[in-house]
């Protein structure tokens, strides 16, 4: 029987990389079920976000634990069943330390992983498809772009609409935006923040606190992302700007918890910082729903410019 209308398998992976000397050398499974040798990857689990899933899938499969990088895209085709599966891909890099950690065991769904010189990897892939996101890979490669960090632009999850002292500051989450405050945590931290810069807003504040304690970090407070600063400043971005420049020049992922009405200007200020073009892509990222948030990636090394830029939200 055809699953030929049912709804698309979801799958999430990643081109796993490191540098050697002068190269750059990516990691290739070998699938003995499957008689082929491709990149890490692996269907969502139900409640799973895809960067969540991708991280999961490269640990499951080759023992590295991994945070995501840029973007690569995506790649679709037709199962045996005739259902349609979509596999979307990100760039992660091995750390040394985590070369050093990771320990890959063989079993019934890898048998091997080899690193592979990023020359040599494509006629090694037993796909097109695979090669396809490899090329997307390489051109990364060659324009010096694999380094980055991320500044992550995240709205509060759903909160009431007043307070008990009147003051909107003062506005609590919702039991729905206390489930949204955990279930994002995963997606996040698939990125591997090392900071957290929060509204000093309660429904700010009460979002990124199961993130904290997930990771350890301590929540830095900022007025200049609460609304309440974004008004009494009249929409200046003198505060926004100096926020940005201050997580662009630290160089580390960061986690930006913020407002409806004041995402739109951090956005535009990472692009103004970066001298990167600001236009239609840098409004829709700044427009999100409750628990959403924009990864904005930044080449690590100066001048910082704009990547890529995507959206996620917290699984339901």
């Amino acid at each position: 029987m055809s699953d030929a209308g049912a709804a698309p398998v979801l799958a999430a992976g990643a081109v796993c990389w490191r540098r050697r000397a002068k190269s750059v050398e990516v990691l290739l499974i070998s699938r003995p079920a499957h008689g082929d040798v491709s990149l890490p990857k692996g269907k969502a689990e139900p409640g799973e976000s895809l960067p969540q899933t991708a991280v999961r899938e490269v640990h499951e499969e080759t023992g590295y634990r991994v945070h995501l990088g840029l973007p690569l895209g995506s790649v679709q085709y037709l199962l045996p069943n005739g259902r349609d599966k979509a596999v979307v891909y990100w760039a992660a890099e091995v750390t040394r330390d985590e070369q050093q950690r990771g320990a890959f065991t063989a079993g019934d769904e890898v048998s091997a992983i080899e690193w592979v010189p990023l020359s040599k990897a494509a006629k090694r892939l037993t796909y097109e498809r695979d090669g396809e996101v490899l090329q997307r890979f390489a051109e990364l490669a060659v324009t010096g772009e694999l380094e980055s960090f991320a500044l992550i632009a995240l709205r509060h999850a759903k909160a009431a609409f007043d307070s008990v002292s009147g003051a909107d500051a003062d506005r609590r989450l919702t039991p729905r935006g206390h489930a949204q405050a955990r279930a994002v945590v995963p997606a996040l931290t698939a990125w591997g923040p090392t900071r957290i810069v929060s509204s000093t807003a309660h429904r700010c504040l009460s979002t990124v606190a199961p993130l904290a304690k997930a990771t350890g970090i301590e929540v830095k407070k900022a007025v200049a992302l609460s609304q309440d600063g974004w008004e009494a400043a009249h929409h200046q971005a003198d505060g926004i700007r100096a926020v940005v420049e201050k997580r662009l020049a630290k160089g580390r992922t960061t986690v930006l918890c913020s407002h409806a009405p004041v995402l739109p200007e951090i956005l535009e200020q990472i692009a103004e910082t970066t001298g990167s073009p600001n236009g239609a892509r840098m409004t829709r990222a700044g427009i999100l729903a409750t628990a959403e948030f924009a990864v904005v990636h930044v080449a690590a090394k100066a001048p910082h410019r704009i990547l890529a830029i995507e959206t996620h939200a917290a699984p339901e």
